[in-house]
């Protein structure tokens, strides 16, 4: 476990009356990764970082911090740091003594603390406001100083609970570069708990996607985004649309998927073991992988009804209604589409056979249990 800076075994979590807030969670975690935990609220990720801080005990399972085993340890005895989306400054100290009390409180020479201080808060650009009190700073100037806090203790690891949740558009996106560009420059290792699926995959290096207390799917944004393993993490993560039939036949690792009136050909990833004729199937198509007008080369076609279009910079999506209240996405650049549609006018959606992916049922406790 030398490189690996957090190591989580089968730990859950359950709560009095028998509520089961995290279930057989297994993680590795590699020293100076980005990693964020994903998902909806009450999914289990906020007490999964907070059983990493030792600010809950772990019901069963381990947790290794550095290599050394950690789950009974109390958060004193763990090198690890936390900073909340409250912030929680003091609000009588000023910048420098709020960033400076940690080292004080452990004794640390003042000459050698001040140095600590000023370097910290040059790195977060917090110096020239280092006599201020937070009631005089801006929500993301907080943030900063809230970061460097954390920070200054030199921690192995640094837990995030929701830190941009608090700040407007404009300033969350300004700060997601920030934090990212810290996480680099110190080289320590973050665990950021999002339910944003931008922050989580403009910023991580690793994603961990929770739903139900148990997690969905472990990869990087570009495998999460690109390939999901099953219903929730593709329904989810967005950008998907999803259909559901049965299969109907295989040849090799393609299916046929017969939904509706329509027969779809669809790729079946490597990680599905068993795929059985007459099952019932769930498949996703990302929406920019999706194309309108009836293409000759494509192997999936479906007809839809207009719907609506959605602007989005350079990207707009157009929305088609293929079945009752099933509506297919189709993403592409403005400059690529000069078509304009009548609500409820007929188009053809086409996708290519590799475009389809078939997806796994979603992680639920009763597959442990029963």
């Amino acid at each position: 476990m030398a490189d690996l800076d957090v190591v989580l075994e089968h730990v859950d979590k359950t709560f009095p009356g028998n509520t089961r807030a995290v279930i057989d969670f297994s993680a590795e975690i590699e020293h100076g990764e980005f990693v964020s935990m994903l998902g909806p609220s009450g999914c289990g990720k906020t007490t999964l970082l907070r059983m990493v801080g030792g600010l809950e005990e772990a019901t069963s399972g381990r947790i290794f911090i550095s290599g050394q085993e950690v789950t009974d340890l109390p958060p004193s005895h763990r090198d690890t740091s936390m900073m909340f989306q409250s912030f929680a400054l003091f609000p009588h100290r000023t910048v420098f003594q709020n960033v400076e009390f940690s080292l004080k409180m452990r004794g640390l020479e003042k000459d050698m603390r001040t140095r600590r201080v000023w370097s910290m808060l040059e790195t977060v650009n917090m110096d020239a406001l280092a006599d201020r009190r937070p009631s005089d700073l801006s929500g993301g100037q907080q943030q900063r100083v809230a970061l460097a806090r954390a920070l200054i203790s030199e921690p192995t690891v640094l837990l995030l609970d929701e830190p941009l949740g608090s700040l407007d558009y404009n300033l969350r996106q300004t700060m997601m570069v920030e934090l990212k560009k810290i996480q680099q420059e110190t080289g320590i290792t973050f665990i950021m708990v999002t339910h944003s699926q931008q922050e989580a995959m403009s910023m991580a290096d690793k994603v961990i996607v929770m739903s139900d207390a148990m997690v969905q799917q472990i990869g990087t944004s570009r495998e999460i985004h690109e390939n999901p393993r099953n219903q929730f993490v593709a329904d989810f993560i967005g950008n998907n649309n999803m259909f559901q039939g049965v299969i109907r036949s295989r040849s090799g690792s393609m299916v046929f998927v017969e939904a509706g009136s329509q027969l779809y050909y669809i790729r079946v990833p490597e990680h599905i073991r068993q795929v059985n004729v007459g099952q019932e199937a769930h498949f996703s198509v990302r929406a920019d992988l999706m194309h309108t007008g009836d293409n000759p080369e494509m192997a999936n076609k479906v007809r839809g009804s207009y719907v609506a279009t959605e602007f989005l910079g350079t990207l707009e999506t157009d929305v088609f209604e293929v079945g009752p209240g099933h509506f297919v996405h189709v993403e592409q650049h403005r400059h690529l589409s000069d078509t304009t549609y009548k609500v409820g006018e007929m188009e053809t959606l086409c996708f290519a056979a590799d475009s389809g992916m078939l997806l796994e049922r979603t992680r639920r406790p009763e597959d442990l249990t029963g």
